[in-house]
């Protein structure tokens, strides 16, 4: 099994690159990991409670279940990936059962900052994009899909986001085997990332 590791910062279009990557290959060898199914399960927390806790911090992260996941996943064996829900900041009870395919990619913001991870990671990627451009589109998922409001959304950006993604995300740019700038010219790298991957198929 190949397993690539894709991160950057909120917002940076990790699910497009993924998405050029895995749209070329067949759909029965490929399975996605989304890291924001293992935020922590807060059921002992009430809903104001929740919406206060600083999720862009590695401490959010179940990251021992998702490592317990991948091994599994290495080992031939199907996971429950859990669900998540934005609205409800809280993991829904629900599970997908996940088998394990040829390639395997785990994309997220903070997947880069656990060392147990990273070494789990056969191909390491970081989607790097523009600070501004990034919180364009957070401003627009949050507000249409998570039912934000404008305010919160620049709140949450300005005391949580940006220092998180300083302190926590852009240094992982440095564990990073493929940094991919998210415009329409990423083609070459997005390229690369396919050819490896055909290559380690065969």
């Amino acid at each position: 099994m190949l397993t690539i590791g894709i991160a950057g910062g909120t917002g940076c279009g990790k699910t497009t690159v993924v998405n050029q990557i895995i749209e070329q290959l067949p759909v029965e060898e490929v399975g996605v990991i989304s890291q924001d199914s293992y935020y922590k399960d807060l059921s002992h927390l009430n809903y104001e409670q929740r919406s206060k806790i600083n999720f862009d911090h590695p401490s959010a992260i179940d990251f021992d279940l998702l490592h317990e996941h991948l091994e599994k996943l290495k080992k031939g064996e199907t996971i429950d990936q859990p669900v998540y829900s934005f609205k409800e900041h809280n993991r829904t009870g629900d599970a997908v059962p996940t088998p394990p395919r040829k390639v395997m990619i785990v994309e997220g913001i903070l997947i880069l900052t656990n060392p147990e991870i990273r070494e789990l990671f056969d191909i390491k990627i970081f989607v790097h994009a523009d600070s501004d451009e990034r919180l364009i589109r957070r401003l627009k998922r949050d507000i249409n899909e998570r039912g934000r409001d404008l305010q919160e959304v620049l709140d949450r950006y300005q005391n949580t986001l940006k220092p998180m993604h300083e302190q926590f995300i852009e240094p992982t740019k440095e564990y990073a085997d493929i940094i991919i700038p998210n415009n329409r010219y990423n083609t070459v790298a997005i390229d690369i990332v396919r050819t490896i991957i055909n290559e380690k198929l065969v």
